[in-house]
């Protein structure tokens, strides 16, 4: 640190660029000396308590073994005690289990630095990042690897938490619970994410023979609403939004969002609505999990509905098409889908589309009672499920859908993990929950 002041003393121009770098480099490295030092003996020597293996023998020391440790300083080395099993084999560090390395050759700072560069871009620009920013220079493939790690555990944390609320809430059954939060929304749609060959292989998709290239992620979203906007429009309450996610069954992503809003107090909502699209896995898991609950179908999802047989029943006729249309859409708004449904019975379409427009006009009539606009808008609700669409390009479609990109579901769903975390603003809970 000494020649880089006296260095930069002496030229005849300050490159104050340079010597920010040469003084954090400097810095850094005094760091990691004073780091390297206060590690000794950590992990060593005599213990109070016998070493046990998981096979239940007691384990033997074998002496000292040095490990190599990268943090946020730079590298430091790190000796501690190294203990084998003498009935199975199997060795234990307990100097990497107090400190939270075991398995890892990275310590807890630097993986949360990693994991929170790999979830926000690519792993290539995460490393760049990480470079530029903390002066840590790693691989792409070390970032792809920390970040997925830790999205798995947050993932095993988050179902150790969800497997507690849904046993607590069967336990104790139906309560009366003061209730303090006035409306509770709970949204949840799916989106395509792009997979390797072998998690699509067999799997019938989109393309022209049939087969897939990308499986269905479900994502959901709890979010609460206090009052309205001073132009009287539902106004969601700050920061409440939280995200849960995976590619998984819509049995188990049940599970998932129905945990997630008990944990955000479901039993002391005066109000619940579940606001999604009319897909029969959304309706389904509405029906089982929230019955409860005001169910109210996407406006814009609605619309399309009544569009599609408008533009089927008059095909060759735009004007008279565009008039149905925007008339349907009126009696839409209001609430009136019995007008619709009887409008469009007593056209006749074209053979070739009398079975696509049965199905809208069965549609319709199925979720009638969900589309009641007008009287959900007196009770000041929200009628579009924005909320939960938006997330799906900025939770997921941002961080797992970039060109070129493929993932296994194991991978995609460590990250699926680490951004609702992350987005939900419960990252620093599940970190303390590691030091606990």
């Amino acid at each position: 640190m000494k020649r880089i002041i006296e260095r930069a003393g002496s030229a005849k121009r300050f490159d104050l660029e340079a010597v920010e770098t040469g003084l954090r480099a400097a810095v850094l490295a005094a760091g990691a000396k004073a780091l390297e030092g206060l590690l000794r003996g950590v992990g060593c020597g005599r213990r109070s308590e016998a070493v046990m293996c998981s096979c239940g023998a007691r384990m033997q020391s074998t002496g000292l073994a040095a490990k190599p440790l990268l943090t946020i300083l730079g590298e430091v080395a790190f000796t501690r005690s190294r203990y084998e099993c003498p009935a199975c084999g199997a060795s234990r560090h307990p100097g990497d289990e107090e400190l939270g390395v075991s398995g890892t050759s990275r310590s807890p700072g630097l993986q949360r630095m990693m994991s929170r560069a790999g979830h926000r871009d690519t792993f290539k620009e995460g490393r760049e990042d990480l470079r530029v920013y903390a002066g840590v220079t790693v691989s792409a493939k070390d970032v792809e690897r920390v970040a997925e790690k830790v999205g798995a555990e947050m993932e095993a944390w988050s179902a150790k938490e969800r497997i507690a609320l849904l046993a607590a809430e069967a336990q104790e059954g139906a309560r009366l619970a003061a209730k303090t939060i006035p409306i509770m929304y709970i949204e949840y749609d799916g989106t395509g994410v792009p997979m390797v060959p072998a998690a699509v292989q067999g799997r019938k998709g989109k393309q022209k023979d049939g087969s897939a290239k990308t499986r269905e992620a479900k994502l959901g979203c709890v979010f609460t609403q206090t009052g309205v906007d001073d132009e009287g429009r539902p106004a969601r309450d700050p920061a409440s939004t939280t995200f849960v996610g995976a590619i998984e069954t819509a049995e188990h992503f049940g599970e998932r969002i129905y945990a997630e809003a008990l944990r955000r107090g479901l039993n002391h909502a005066a109000k619940v609505v579940v606001l999604a699209d009319g897909a029969p896995w959304i309706r389904g898991l509405a029906q089982m999990h929230f019955p409860q609950a005001i169910q109210i179908i996407d406006l814009y999802h609605a619309k399309e509905h009544v569009a599609d047989p408008a533009k089927m029943l008059w095909p060759n006729d735009e004007k008279q098409c565009h008039r149905n249309r925007l008339r349907w859409w009126t009696d839409l708004e209001e609430g009136k889908i019995e007008n619709i449904i009887r409008a469009a019975q007593k056209q006749t379409p074209s053979k070739d589309l009398a079975d696509n427009v049965r199905r809208e006009i069965n549609y319709l009539s199925e979720n009638k009672d969900r589309m009641r606009y007008a009287a959900c808008r007196d009770q000041d609700l929200f009628v579009g499920s924005g909320v939960v669409e938006a997330g799906c390009k900025s939770v997921i479609g941002k961080r797992l859908k970039q060109s070129g990109m493929e993932w296994s579901v194991r991978g995609a769903n460590a990250i699926i993990s680490l951004r609702c975390m992350h987005l939900s603003g419960r990252v620093e809970e599940f970190w303390e929950s590691r030091c606990a």
